[in-house]
């Protein structure tokens, strides 16, 4: 085991200085309502935020994850018009805050009263229902941070199919390997390893970003959290309820990361980052 430095424990102690007095101050303070905390902590309102949020971070995830390999294999397309629709795609979603896509979507029926199915250059309509009863909240709120999610699970899949060694892919075909039976068995094992991290990495960002759509009332924790303190002012509280439960999730996802790391690890070829 190597011996710590003398700095490295300096600075471990400062850390636990810190933490220690900001731990202090919040169970000192006079303006906090601890019994309020406590109260809140398992409330049904908050508990189904906490479920909104959950569902939110699962459905979002899933149409990212699915929607990110299409664009990384339109990217690494051959064709012009598959590469460049996947780069602009990518461009626009990671280029506007996700907080203006999340109003965007919210307010889709400022901009469309109705969405459905017309005839082509015609006003007739097969299929037609009106903008806010389709594109509720919730619906608003997937569709932003799915959308937004596929653009950066894009890139995170296109790396790691980019990181394999291309000589492993020509050595696979020179034993008489198809394109296909090489891609399952060479390139996507190691394009694997690579992805998994980033990508539960990515996952618990998107566990936090689902606080966003409070400002559309989307019905996740803060908005929960929100709705309760508007009523009886307990705002600090009540953001300290909705901290809690965002730390525990993004500590199992922590944990859960840590875990697909070390499960894929012996995919990646020797030496692979390192």
């Amino acid at each position: 085991m190597t011996a710590r430095r003398p700095w490295t424990w300096a600075a471990s102690a400062a850390v636990a200085v810190v933490a220690a007095a900001l731990a202090t101050s919040i169970a000192q303070n006079p303006n906090i309502d601890h019994t309020a905390i406590l109260r809140y902590q398992f409330a049904p309102a908050i508990l189904s935020g906490l479920a909104t949020t959950l569902s939110l971070a699962a459905i979002s995830g899933t149409i990212g994850l699915v929607l990110g390999i299409v664009l990384a294999l339109m990217r690494l397309s051959p064709d012009i018009v598959l590469r460049s629709a996947s780069e602009v795609y990518t461009w626009a979603f990671r280029g506007t805050p996700l907080l203006v896509q999340i109003l965007f979507w919210g307010n889709l029926a400022l901009l469309f009263k109705r969405v459905g199915l017309y005839v082509p250059f015609t006003d007739i309509a097969l299929v037609s229902v009106n903008t806010n009863s389709l594109i509720t909240p919730f619906v608003a709120s997937i569709l932003a941070l799915g959308l937004n999610e596929g653009a950066y699970m894009a890139e995170i899949v296109r790396a790691g199919i980019a990181s394999v060694d291309r000589g492993q892919v020509d050595a696979a075909r020179a034993f008489g390997m198809t394109s296909g039976l090489a891609m399952r068995r060479i390139v996507l094992p190691q394009a694997l390893a690579v992805a998994i991290p980033p990508a539960v990495n990515q996952f618990t960002n998107l566990l936090k970003a689902t606080s966003l759509v409070s400002v559309i009332a989307g019905g996740d924790l803060l908005t929960e959290a929100e709705n309760i303190s508007s009523a009886n002012l307990h705002t600090i509280e009540l953001l300290l309820v909705a901290t809690f439960w965002f730390l525990a999730i993004t500590s199992l996802s922590t944990f859960v990361q840590h875990l697909a790391e070390r499960r894929v690890a012996h995919f990646l070829p020797a030496g692979h980052g390192r």
